[in-house]
């Protein structure tokens, strides 16, 4: 599932063993162009004026590729910077006509020292224009393995790498440069290396999954999931977080909430089955758990953190923990073979790894390792730009959807819930790792298509969208 996440060296290894097989820089280069071609086509409308700035070496003939392609439907402006300081002033005059786009083909993965003053001024240009900018590979002067700017970078508003991802891209310093990534996976190469710990999500990764229910199938055969969410000033969260969990289309649904807020959940679910927790509730034997949208209420009884303790530790179904319950939860190990996922933000694993957010940032994949270590080996969904999935051991998944209109309120309750609501059905639960990565990509891909559709959408919206017609 996925593809690697190279390091410069990597990829160029990649590369080599590809002339070796006969493949020809030229064909790969000419694909390549291909697909820049057919992003910039994604960013614009017909007809409009896309500026080409390119370099003097493989990513300059990319972007020329890409012009070429692109000359039939859009008004191309081809710009070669081989010398930066006498050709300024044609970077400057073509970026004051305003081209609808910039396709950024100055320097590519190989740059390995600090930009010169007049290649500063250059990128300095290109950034002051505001133009929506699509870096071909990697930003200009951003260091593909480091994600650092070698003195400056080229802020793009898309960044189109070619082939595999490159580490450096997914650090929380490349994120001002690099802004949405995009894979371009087919440019010819032989297949890629089996190498390092992470892995992209692709959309193609999904296709036949989950896999479809035996025509004789009925709801006791297709899960029941148990909710406890939702307290005073909080109760929308336990709405979302079931709504969620319905389109994943478990057989059954069963939402305990906090006594004081059982009549607005209820009132507003019909086919989940709402009713107030008490501390002598019985809740169901079996079947997947969700605890924690909604339960931030100051004031709610010690018995809710006992109950979630006791089910982390002894319920026989897949158990996911967000939001508030994830403090309650006791460091230490649980049982073998029992399913066990925590959704954090990066501010709630700061807080269970007692350091900053910023701490987590700057080392994701280590955050969400020591976590899942911490508890029991368990499965971490760690959120945000490029949201991480993994365990203590094995690969990390690297989620590709998304964008940043997921940051508002509730976002994070549907998550849990369609994750939930996927794991409570025995076939999926048979599939953790797949099953928790298309559930992250497909809530992130719901969110594209609401804003490419209309701009503006809530989280109410992100619910229904679920199931819709979500595209990577």
């Amino acid at each position: 599932m996925g593809l690697p996440i190279l390091t410069v060296a990597q990829m160029r290894g990649w590369e080599e063993a590809s002339w070796a097989a006969g493949i020809t820089a030229a064909a790969v280069i000419d694909l390549a162009g291909l697909q820049v071609a057919a992003q910039a086509r994604a960013l614009t409308a017909p007809g409009a004026e896309v500026l080409v700035l390119a370099g003097r070496g493989n990513n300059g003939a990319d972007a020329r590729a890409a012009a070429a392609h692109l000359a039939g439907d859009r008004a191309v402006r081809v710009v070669v910077v081989a010398d930066p300081a006498a050709d300024l002033p044609a970077v400057q005059a073509a970026l004051a006509a305003r081209p609808a786009l910039v396709v950024d083909g100055l320097f590519g993965i190989g740059l390995n020292r600090p930009l010169d003053a007049a290649w500063l001024t250059v990128v300095a240009a290109v950034n002051a224009a505001r133009r929506p900018v699509l870096a071909v590979d990697v930003p200009s002067g951003l260091n593909a393995d480091t994600g650092e700017p070698a003195g400056a970078a080229v802020q793009a508003a898309v960044t189109l790498t070619l082939g595999a991802p490159k580490a450096g891209m997914l650090r929380a310093a490349a994120a001002p440069y690099v802004n949405r990534l995009e894979v371009a996976a087919d440019i010819g190469l032989i297949a890629p290396p089996a190498v390092g710990e992470m892995e992209w999500v692709m959309p193609a990764d999904f296709t036949g999954f989950p896999p479809a229910r035996p025509a004789g199938a009925h709801k006791g055969d297709c899960g029941r999931l148990t909710i406890l969410a939702g307290s005073l000033g909080f109760h929308g969260a336990a709405v979302l977080a079931a709504r969620a969990a319905q389109r994943a289309q478990p057989g059954l649904v069963s939402l305990f909430t906090q006594e004081t807020v059982y009549f607005p959940v209820a009132a507003q679910l019909a086919a989940v089955m709402v009713a107030p927790w008490r501390p002598q509730t019985v809740l169901p034997a079996t079947g997947g758990v969700l605890v924690g949208p909604g339960l931030a209420d100051p004031n709610l009884p010690d018995e809710w953190k006992l109950a979630t303790r006791n089910l982390w530790r002894t319920s026989p179904g897949a158990v996911v923990v967000d939001a508030s319950a994830l403090d309650w939860l006791a460091v230490g190990p649980v049982a073998k073979n029992l399913v066990r996922v925590i959704t954090p933000h990066p501010g709630e694993a700061a807080r269970l790894l007692r350091m900053s957010a910023q701490q987590v940032q700057a080392n994701r994949p280590g955050a969400l390792r020591e976590l899942s270590r911490l508890f029991g080996n368990c499965w971490v969904v760690l959120k945000g730009q490029q949201t991480l999935i993994g365990r203590s051991t094995g690969k990390i998944f690297v989620n590709s959807s998304g964008n940043p209109h997921l940051a508002q309120g509730g976002s994070g309750d549907v998550l849990a819930g369609f994750l939930a609501g996927l794991l409570a059905q025995p076939p999926l639960l048979a599939e953790v790792e797949k099953t928790l990565a298309f559930g992250v990509w497909r809530h992130g891909a719901a969110a594209d298509h609401l804003q490419a559709r209309r701009p503006g959408w809530v989280v109410e919206e992100l619910a229904a969208e679920l199931c819709g017609e979500a595209k990577g």
